[in-house]
């Protein structure tokens, strides 16, 4: 016959608390995705942060700009350290003073090259102050510290195919835009009102399913399939 166990001690209660945290399943992470995908927090506002668009890191145009400017400042650096060594200057300079020597700047050909320096340039502070990446639309950011984002092309295609879904729909062609889904379609049976409003309620739908940031405006036309020649 055994004797009962006696009150439990002050160290009881820890031990069957070590005991349930062992028992209790281990959830594993999967290291290869963002730690906040697991582990949300919301924004102090309550509501989704800004997505805005995605900026292009243009490599190689930079690149190339900068190894042309390299080459062409270390080019005119050694003329000129080597004219100062009491060496002629190198014929491609001597060429271009002696040239433009002639040239006054009121001819066709200096303000045709300025205009062409000055685009340039502008282009160049263009491609420096614009995000780029037109082709990616910026999606919803539910999750702080994570974006995403959907290519054109896609947006088109899950238009195209919720589109084709719609009965009466023959072809549909989806021109995928940032502020513009313009979308149109051919229908060989039933009334265009009827398919216009089935397309609109679609699409519309498709829309708001994708989670863009900025949902493109809904642009839908439709039309007869053209007739068949005899």
């Amino acid at each position: 016959m055994t004797e009962p166990d006696g009150p439990a001690g002050p160290e009881e209660p820890a031990r069957q608390e070590r005991e349930a945290r062992s028992s209790r399943p281990v959830l594993e992470m999967d290291q290869s995705a963002s730690a906040s995908a697991y582990n949300p927090v919301a924004d102090d506002d309550g509501g989704a942060r800004k997505a805005g668009r995605f900026w292009s890191v243009r490599r190689v145009p930079a690149g190339l700009l900068a190894l042309v400017v390299v080459a062409g400042a270390g080019l005119l650096l050694y003329d000129v350290a080597a004219v100062r060594a009491d060496r002629p200057a190198m014929r491609w300079r001597r060429w271009l003073a002696d040239h433009l020597a002639e040239w006054r700047l009121d001819e066709i050909a200096v303000l045709a090259a300025a205009g062409a320096v000055m685009l340039l340039g502008l282009w160049l502070i263009v491609l420096a102050v614009t995000p780029g990446l037109r082709a990616l639309l910026p999606m919803r950011r539910d999750r702080p510290h994570v974006r995403a984002g959907l290519r054109r092309e896609a947006a088109a295609i899950v238009l195209r195919d919720r589109a084709m879904e719609v009965s009466g729909v023959q072809t549909v062609q989806v021109r995928m835009g940032r502020s513009r889904a313009s979308v149109r379609a051919r229908a060989h049976f039933r009334d265009l009102d009827d398919v216009r409003a089935d397309l609109d309620d679609a699409l519309g739908a498709a829309l708001e399913e994708l989670g863009l940031a900025r949902p493109p405006e809904l642009a839908v036309h439709v039309g007869r399939p053209p007739a068949k020649k005899r």
